[in-house]
């Protein structure tokens, strides 16, 4: 039998999450690799979600996702960003994030259109930009005095005529970098100059610390009209696994979103729906409180990282803390992230799987903050025997 993979598939495989959890499974290892809680959410909001379940809320929600969430998500757009979305046209419910950008990809981008996107840059970004047949455009973070930024000359010159979206990640996953104001000017002149969709990535958008603003692009003159917002309750209420998501955009936008939704997942599940509407709008010191617990877990583990060697970028955003390996004498962040099991007791991501060019990031590895404090800390001792 030939292979039955679909060839623009072929090179995914299992994803790189996969194969370090299993490793950390294997080996006992402490995982700091995938970006996933190991505490629960606001205990009012989970106890809605048990209640919207004994009270009925079993069967399929309308496509567009429960009203009682769009309006949630309308309101906290209104209240936090002064963005006006209509709840009945403008705001979608999906399958997490993850859905909503592949969902956006597969609705916007025609078989051999471009899209540009932050490298390194969350994985399943190149997946959906394969399934869409189209083309991912990598511009490179770089560090530029302690933080990850791009060239806006090397975004500039990735535009084409074959150019039809930017993908935007802010807070960024994997760097922790935050775009700032005058980052995202560049990127909203380029959209508004090459008539280009921003599909904007902004599931972190309240775990940002040291005051760092979240800015979303669509806030921006000219460019509510051509961004597709997607956020998700799994990061803001640590319910990861609760895969409860949204898109706010433009009426004709969602609906383009919306057409191809509705055959990948048709709808999500009633019961986090639900609870999600309440978390929006009644749990907001929660929130607080977590971002404040996630930049002392960050201290925490940088401090640590480099008591034992390590280069630590600090990030104003996210759950993840990038490192340099090449202080202890590694390159290969692939090869050390395989070998830390057996040299630490920890599992961590090599950053290079993020990049369209590896070699550009071979030498960074992603640690996971978003942990127990007595996890971070037992991890932080053992990372100690790479200084020894």
């Amino acid at each position: 039998m030939t292979e039955p993979l679909v060839s623009r598939m072929r090179s995914f495989g299992t994803t790189i999450f996969a194969e370090m959890s299993a490793l950390a499974t294997q080996t006992g290892a402490i995982n700091l690799g995938q970006g996933f809680p190991d505490t629960d959410g606001p205990a009012a909001m989970l106890d809605r979600a048990v209640h919207a379940i004994r009270s009925g809320a079993n069967q399929y929600p309308p496509g567009p996702g429960v009203m009682e969430l769009r309006q949630a998500v309308s309101e906290h757009r209104a209240e936090r960003y002064s963005l006006a979305y209509d709840p009945a046209g403008e705001v979608l419910v999906t399958v997490g994030a993850t859905e909503a950008i592949a969902a956006a990809v597969l609705a916007l981008c025609e078989p051999g259109d471009e899209v540009i996107a932050f490298e390194p840059y969350y994985d399943s970004y190149a997946a959906s930009i394969a399934l869409a047949q189209a083309r991912l455009v990598g511009v490179t973070l770089r560090p530029v005095e302690g933080r990850f930024a791009f060239d806006p000359d090397e975004l500039r010159a990735a535009v084409t005529p074959r150019t039809r979206m930017i993908l935007v990640n802010s807070p960024h996953n994997p760097t922790g970098t935050v775009f700032t104001r005058a980052e995202l000017t560049v990127i909203a002149e380029l959209c508004q100059e090459h008539d280009l969709i921003a599909v904007t990535d902004e599931v972190y958008e309240h775990l940002t610390f040291d005051g760092a603003p979240h800015i979303p692009l669509a806030t921006l003159p000219g460019m509510r009209e051509r961004t597709v917002m997607i956020s998700s309750a799994g990061k803001t209420f640590s319910v990861t696994g609760w895969k409860t998501g949204w898109v706010c955009a433009p009426a004709e936008l969602v609906t383009a979103v919306q057409t191809v939704k509705q055959f990948l997942t048709f709808t999500a599940s009633a019961p986090w729906q639900v609870a999600v509407a309440f978390g929006l709008r009644h749990e907001g010191e929660w929130v607080a409180a977590l971002r404040a617990s996630l930049q002392d877990k960050r201290d925490r583990l940088m401090d640590g990282l480099t008591a034992a060697g390590f280069e630590v970028f600090k990030p104003a955003g996210t759950y993840f803390v990038q490192t340099d390996i090449r202080p202890l004498g590694f390159t290969d962040g692939l090869e050390f992230t395989r070998r830390l099991p057996e040299l630490a007791g920890v599992v961590a991501i090599p950053t290079q799987v993020f990049y369209d060019r590896p070699e550009r990031g071979g030498h960074f590895v992603r640690f996971a903050f978003c942990k127990k404090d007595e996890v971070i800390d037992e991890a932080v001792a053992r990372l100690k025997r790479l200084s020894v």
